[in-house]
């Protein structure tokens, strides 16, 4: 949510990040919404400062004076006055909100621009692609082959675009999780969680998921509870209304989560494997951190991801997104792309994101810079690291062999029992 003083003062940056991020929300409603509210408050206060001073008249003449009647006639009718406009002023301060909740996060100066993905811009790579002495098989093929993965029984539990791993792709999905949870908690300094995967409305809009993706969300009716549709929902959410201190700053939260996405409007668009599915596993990091800090941690945080890749030996880029493909919520981001040989094809497998104080304001998280100073809201910043679905398809079509096998990158074969290849046997 953005500050209402910055709508005011930049109403031209507003409407640019509107138009940048295709949202359809009136900047000028939201400023005459809040005009009208401003202007109601300000005859509150006038007719409570009234009130009070009445009262303190009273007061002081024990209710003696003269007029004391006419001052309780008038005190009497003043609180009617302020009850009528406060009841006026219901209706116009919830389109107000609402209208906030729909209003996108303002896009940061170093953040390039342009209209959609094709004008993001690769800042770098990293890794050589793989080379073959034969033609490469997707990961769809390979994972069949292998029994590793099977879709057409998945389909028979779920529907379409859902997946079953099976034996050593079970073990594989398995040793992902661990290796990169691994990594985060005891080399990188992240605090690891274990967060529910359902999420009320507050916390989806807290993170800015609700109200705009609504209808890519699964959902519980009754209560209603919303699958998460990424870690980023809970973990955020954790210190949602509390006030932290500058010691415990920055926070860095990991956790392991399944993620849940209708993906409306996606069907028959890169649904073939792995490449977009509605259930996937996710380890999330989070870091909340000081306003002055938030674009340093966010460099660190997208080098935490990228460490992943380059112990699974995975060569990968990194795309900083421009203005018109960055998320809702979003300042700045950058994506990062594994090659997929099989496929010949760059696949996002993180997007790391900083939401300066964007999802704070939803959520109330501040911090006291010093004893006695105002609390101030703090800067949110989040990325994958990594989405296990397009990391497995690149790993299964970058590491296949003539024999029909898969190897295994060094760093992941403590995690599979010492295995080197991934055979279809078990």
């Amino acid at each position: 949510m953005l500050d209402l003083r910055r709508i005011r003062e930049e109403p031209d940056l507003i409407r640019e990040a509107v138009r940048a991020k295709h949202v359809d929300v009136s900047v000028e409603r939201i400023l005459a919404l809040d005009q009208e509210v401003r202007k109601a408050a300000f005859e509150i206060d006038q007719l409570r400062a009234e009130k009070n001073k009445l009262s303190g008249m009273l007061a002081k003449s024990r209710g003696q004076a003269a007029d004391a009647p006419q001052m309780r006639e008038r005190v009497r009718g003043i609180n009617a006055a302020i009850k009528q406009i406060e009841d006026e002023l219901k209706p116009p301060k919830e389109e107000l909100h609402d209208l906030l909740l729909w209003l996108p996060n303002v896009p940061h100066v170093s953040v390039p621009v342009g209209g959609g993905p094709g004008e993001n811009v690769v800042d770098r790579t990293w890794g050589e692609k793989p080379e073959f002495s034969f033609d490469p098989a997707p990961h769809w093929d390979l994972g069949s082959a292998l029994s590793l993965l099977d879709q057409e029984r998945a389909a028979k539990l779920a529907g379409s675009n859902f997946s079953l791993y099976s034996g050593h792709g079970a073990l594989l999905v398995r040793g992902l999780i661990n290796f990169m949870l691994d990594l985060h908690t005891r080399e990188h300094g992240y605090t690891e969680y274990w967060p529910p995967f359902l999420a009320t409305r507050q916390a989806m809009v807290g993170t800015g998921q609700l109200p705009k993706l609504e209808d890519d969300m699964y959902v519980c009716v009754s209560p209603e509870l919303f699958l998460i549709p990424t870690g980023e929902v809970p973990l955020t959410n954790i210190f949602r209304g509390e006030i932290l201190r500058s010691d415990q700053l920055p926070l860095r939260l990991v956790a392991f989560t399944s993620c849940f996405r209708r993906e409306a409007g996606a069907y028959g668009k890169d649904t073939r494997g792995l490449n977009r599915v509605h259930q996937f596993g996710k380890v999330e990091l989070v870091r909340i951190a000081e306003p002055e800090r938030s674009y340093d941690e966010l460099e660190s945080l997208l080098a935490d991801a990228e460490e992943v890749l380059q112990l699974l030996e995975l060569p990968y880029r990194v795309l900083s997104l421009c203005t018109g493909d960055l998320s809702f919520a979003a300042a700045k981001c950058y994506d990062l792309e594994v090659w997929a040989a099989g496929q010949e094809r760059w696949l996002e497998v993180s997007s790391c994101s900083n939401f300066e104080d964007f999802q704070a304001r939803r959520t109330g998280i501040r911090y006291r810079p010093s004893s006695g100073v105002k609390p101030c809201f703090l800067h949110t910043i989040n990325g994958s690291g990594l989405a296990l679905p397009r990391v497995i398809a690149a790993l299964l079509e970058n590491n296949q062999t003539a024999e029909g096998t898969v190897a295994i990158p060094e760093a992941l074969r403590p995690y599979l029992g010492g295995r080197a290849f991934l055979t279809g046997t078990t």
